[in-house]
């Protein structure tokens, strides 16, 4: 069978790719498109509509050394009161919206955090990263920092008092607020020291980036755009989330994409970075510098500039959704009736080349065969693979662009 080949130890090994052998496999022999396309996970590990990405570690890895005289990193013993000092005085950023939605912890697990406290059982270190103005970015350590604020000062977080509940071993202190303890215990508490891990400002970016993403929260690991979104701040935080939150972007994708790990984030960001880089200038291959880069050119722009970038992707969102239906940003073969899963190289890329492209163009696709249009176009191995392996090699970026460029103009012209 073509495709196929003998391996050394004499088994078959298929070589065709994923999508290759998805087009022969479909059909009334129980297919099931979960089989083909790997999903990311939520916070509550349940697959998501997002199909994961196979990456290539040799254009996504940091490849130049780093002179260890520019890395600095200072773990600090503090208090408790100390860090509530910090809060009091916006010398901490909790970057609240950073909270995995599906993964704040409940009145019991914050409870049973301020229990180690009161029973001088260590917790867990925080992770930050120093700013400029020598505030500190948390990235490990929000649930706890925010329960610990709450029990103490709930208005430095914007919630409601803490009340202890569910204690494995202090059950008298149930229902007890602060002002419920006595003044040895509270002060107790708020002479208790903790760690604090801070890079200093002046550590190269691709580092903190890199020390992050080996760092697990709750057993987690952050994703990269919760890493992105913890040390970049500034107005891209506010736009990213907005728009993810739009109802276009929700209506265009199906109103599936999880936000908790922030995909939804993550897609809008790689919109922007290749409206603000075009395809054809991209030339980092690591990928996840460029989307970092892009976040901090949207904190430079000017309001008009943001509010041209919003219009841009609320419009190719709506013009993707009338021209490819359902089947907007997934793989399609002709006469597919079920829906694959959202692929992310394919959003970024069929979103920018509508955005280049005015409303009556939009209009002019809606009303042409695109979504057969594009299933020739799935055909094409190469193409196929530029959206599945490797997505960040520059190569693929340009293959993948020009590819659905060329299409919207066949069916234009």
């Amino acid at each position: 069978m073509a495709g196929l080949e003998d391996s050394s130890q004499g088994r078959t090994r298929d070589r065709r790719s994923v999508y290759e052998r998805y087009r022969v496999g479909t059909g009334d022999d129980g297919f099931n498109l979960d089989d083909f396309f790997a999903r990311e996970t939520a916070s509550d590990g349940q697959a998501t509509d997002i199909e994961r990405e196979d990456t290539d570690e040799s254009t996504d890895r940091i490849t130049a050394p780093f002179d260890p005289e520019h890395i600095d990193i200072e773990t600090r013993t503090t208090t408790v009161d100390l860090l509530l000092s910090r809060l009091r005085n916006d010398m901490i950023d909790l970057a609240a919206d950073f909270q995995r939605r599906a993964g704040i912890w409940t009145d019991v697990q914050q409870s049973r955090l301020i229990e180690s406290l009161l029973l001088r059982i260590p917790i867990p270190s925080f992770y930050a990263a120093e700013q400029k103005d020598g505030s500190w970015v948390i990235v490990d350590g929000i649930q706890r920092l925010t329960s610990i604020a709450r029990f103490f000062d709930a208005g430095l977080v914007d919630a409601s008092p803490l009340k202890l509940s569910g204690l494995e071993y202090l059950h008298n202190f149930t229902r007890a607020g602060l002002d419920d303890l006595s003044g040895k215990l509270q002060i107790r508490l708020r002479e208790t020291e903790v760690v604090v891990h801070v890079i200093r400002r002046g550590t190269p970016e691709p580092v903190m980036f890199n020390i992050f993403a080996r760092i697990n929260t709750g057993g987690e690991p952050l994703t990269r755009q919760e890493i992105r979104h913890a040390l970049i701040p500034g107005r891209s935080r506010t736009l990213l989330a907005r728009l993810a939150e739009s109802e276009q972007f929700r209506s265009a994708t199906g109103h599936s994409v999880v936000g908790d790990r922030m995909a939804d984030r993550e897609m809008v960001l790689r919109f922007m970075a290749f409206r603000l880089t075009a395809p054809e200038g991209y030339r980092a291959g690591d990928f996840d510098w460029f989307l970092a880069d892009a976040m901090h050119r949207i904190n430079r722009l000017d309001v008009e500039g943001v509010d041209r970038l919003a219009h841009e992707f609320t419009s190719a969102m709506t013009a993707a959704e009338a021209i490819f239906g359902i089947h907007a940003f997934r793989k399609y073969r002709s006469g597919q009736q079920r829906k694959s899963p959202i692929n992310k190289a394919l959003f970024e890329t069929i979103a920018v080349n509508l955005a280049v492209l005015a409303p009556f163009q939009h209009d002019r696709l809606r009303q042409l065969d695109a979504l057969e249009a594009f299933a020739d176009l799935m055909e094409d191995s190469e193409f196929e693979r530029s959206i599945s392996v490797a997505t960040g090699d520059p190569k693929k970026v340009r293959k993948r662009f020009d590819a659905v460029q060329e299409l919207f103009e066949d069916l234009l012209s």
